[in-house]
Parts: structure tokens; sequence; C-alpha cells
């Protein structure tokens, strides 16, 4: 930048303003014609090329052109057309002034470079807007390699404008570059670790935009919404966003909720406890009322008919029930909560269906239930769990059942 600044002050006190020369006026006059020109042929331009894209992208049937206008592609590339003038018009304008035409052509090469820039900005722009509408790459993380692309180019952009000010050799200066790696790998190590990342997410198709995550160490649990060469974002469900690292993907341990989603229901698992003193086996007086019970009556009957004939046979001591063959209370409702889970209507008849009695706890015997509901959505979900567990809690009375209740347990507050 100091030679530059030397260039153009060493150039502009080499005019001498004090002849009288009318080459002055006259290279005042061209540049302000210029001056007009050049907005007016920017002004034109930006019309025409607007008109045409708009008109163009009205009558197609695809959005690309669309999201062409919408990015200001057009209207970037009108510039083009100035900038050509201009660098046209230079020589007539300066020539008398050849040390001054230097200056401002250079000026000129520097605007041309970020136009470049600018310009292709809007292409990627246009192209990542353009792929998110595309359903096989919707939940790609499209993000990471447009912000790829462009750090680089703004690298390559930035680094030729440093050659023009300071006028060293391109073959030096990437060179030095190399030399100098080291401190970029320390200064975009996080770009780079997100860069990595989003390779590693992508091809080993570890987390789409929709999924739904929980991240416990970052208090993440809700939809991904973007995935960029830095960070992560995730909805929660109380509508708050968590950033996450994109290299945490790959170093921290998550929960993706997509297998449960591309499933066939999400999975009820839970138990009701049951107090262990409660459970008993069944008199016949009790039987009998059970099979008053519709979705038990075709069960107890076959069973009690089973029960007789082995005792029967066997000849077994009845005068005590727990000689033989009996029924307990606690496996009639164990029975009666599967065939009521298979009857429901919100159940997955085609996954698993199970009524099952976990190992015994100090609290009592845990009797789980575990299905899955054909319904995913969250809050039917939820509705459809504890409507099985109201009518579950709500049966145990009948069979003579008690639930474990924690009677010295208060509440925090």
């Amino acid at each position: 930048m100091e030679k530059f600044t030397h260039y153009f002050y060493d150039h502009f006190t080499q005019l001498d303003f004090s002849d009288g020369s009318a080459k002055y006026l006259n290279m005042l006059t061209l540049f302000v014609i210029l001056l007009v020109i050049v907005f007016l042929s920017d002004f034109i331009a930006r019309k025409i090329l607007l008109q045409a894209f708009s008109s163009f992208a009205a009558k197609s049937k695809t959005k690309f052109d669309d999201l062409l206008v919408n990015h200001k592609v057009p209207r970037n590339v009108a510039h083009v057309v100035p900038l050509i003038l201009t660098l046209k018009c230079l020589p007539i304008v300066f020539s008398d002034f050849p040390h001054f035409e230097s200056a401002v052509e250079l000026m000129l090469q520097l605007y041309c470079v970020i136009l470049v820039l600018w310009i292709i900005r809007s292409i990627l722009n246009t192209l990542e807007s353009y792929f998110k509408t595309l359903p096989r790459l919707k939940d790609k993380p499209i993000d990471s390699y447009i912000q790829v692309l462009m750090l680089f180019l703004w690298l390559v952009g930035i680094g030729l404008i440093f050659v023009m000010l300071t006028g060293i050799d391109v073959k030096t200066f990437f060179t030095t570059l190399g030399a100098a790696s080291a401190v970029f790998l320390l200064i975009f190590k996080d770009t780079i670790l997100g860069f990595v990342a989003s390779i590693q997410v992508a091809i080993n198709d570890t987390v789409r935009i929709g999924d739904w995550i929980t991240m416990e160490k970052f208090g993440a649990d809700g939809d991904v919404i973007e995935i960029n060469l830095n960070t992560l974002q995730v909805q929660n469900f109380d509508m708050t966003i968590t950033n996450i690292p994109t290299y945490a993907l790959i170093s921290e341990s998550f929960k993706n909720w997509r297998g449960m989603s591309n499933a066939g229901g999400r999975r009820i698992k839970r138990a009701i406890i049951i107090k262990a003193k409660s459970v008993h086996y069944l008199t016949d007086d009790k039987v009998e009322e059970l099979k008053k019970i519709e979705l038990l009556t075709e069960y107890i009957t076959q069973r009690q008919e089973d029960i007789t004939t082995y005792n029967t046979v066997n000849k077994t001591d009845k005068s005590m029930l727990i000689n033989g063959r009996n029924m307990t209370n606690l496996g009639v409702f164990r029975k009666y909560i599967q065939n009521y889970i298979e009857n429901h209507s919100a159940i997955n008849k085609d996954m698993t269906i199970m009524t099952r009695q976990l190992a015994p706890t100090p609290q009592g015997l845990p009797l789980e239930i575990y299905a899955f509901s054909s319904d995913k959505r969250w809050q039917n979900y939820e509705y459809i769990m504890s409507d099985i567990f109201d009518h579950s809690i709500a049966a145990v009375p009948y069979f003579d059942l008690e639930i474990y209740e924690l009677s010295n347990y208060i509440p925090e507050s």
C-alpha cells in the first residue's frame, strides 16, 4: 500500500499546472464527459438487463432465472459495460497524461477483480438457493460447499489485489503464501474443521436439514434448520435457536431421530409400577367376574379350561390355591393390556406390540408397555400415549391391584 501511495504521489507531482495550456482543461472536460457516459451506460445497461431477465423469468417455468434476478446477478453483470467503456476511453481522456492514466487504470483493474468476485458470489448464492429447492439436495449442507468455494475465491482475489498494489511477482507471492500456510491453518482452524465435518456428514449421511436431533451437551433438542461451514443451527421445540460447531457432529455424540421418522411408527415404552403385595391368585368368583370384561372373555374361558384339565389330570389338591396351575390378577391384567393395545386404533399393528414384566425393584413390579404409535407427530404421539396409560391406570383396581406411590414424596418447588 505504501508503494501504491508513493506511486500516486510521484506521478501527480510531475504534472505541471503552470504553463496555462489547454491540456488540463481538455482532460477535465473529457473526464467529466466520461463520467456522465459511464453513469448513463450503467443505468441503461441495468435497465435493459433487468427488463430482459424479468421478462424471460416471467415466461419460463424454471425458478432458476427468478433466483438470478432475486440475487441481483443481472444488476451486477450490468456494471461490466461501463467498466469496459471506461477502460477503452482512458487513452483518449488521458492522452497527454500517461502517468495519470496508469494510476486510474490500476484502480479500475482493482475494481474489476472485486466486481468479478461480486458477480461470482451472486451466481453462487443463486445456485445455493436453487439447489435447496431440489428434493434430492434439500437436506444436504449446500451452504458449507458454497462458503468454502467463496472463501477460496476471496483469498485468490485478495492475493491478486495485493500483487497489483505491490508489484510482486505472482509466483513469488503464492510461494510466500505457501510458506505462511501454518499461520493460515491456525487462523482458519474452525473453518477447516467445519469443512471436513461437512464433507463427512454429507458422505455418511449423518445429519440432514430437517432432521430432529438431540445433543444434550449443547442443550439442543429440535429440528436442524441450517448446516453451514462453521455452525449447525437447531430450532428447539421451545422455538429457541441453538448454534453448534459443525465439527462437533463428528467429535461429540448426539441422537438423530430420523430412524423413528422414517419408520412406521414412534415407540411407546413406559411402565406402570405395581405394588408387589397386591399380586395374588384369582379365586373362582373373581375369575367369573373378570370374564365379563369383553377383551378377556375368550382368553379367560380358554385359560380356565386348560387349567381345570391340567389340575384334574394331575389330581391337584385345590384346597389351597397355590397348588397346581392358577391364574393371577397380575397375569390377567397383563393379558388385558396386551389385548387393549392390539385393538387400539392408533397403534401400528405391523410393529412390535408387547406388554412385559420387568425385573422387580424396591418400588414394585414394573409392567411395561412396548408398542409403536402410527402417528409420529409429537403432539399426537403424546396424546396417544396418554390415552393408553389413562385407560391402563384406571383399569388397575378392577384386578385388585395397586399402583406404587411414594407417600412421603415432596415435589421440587
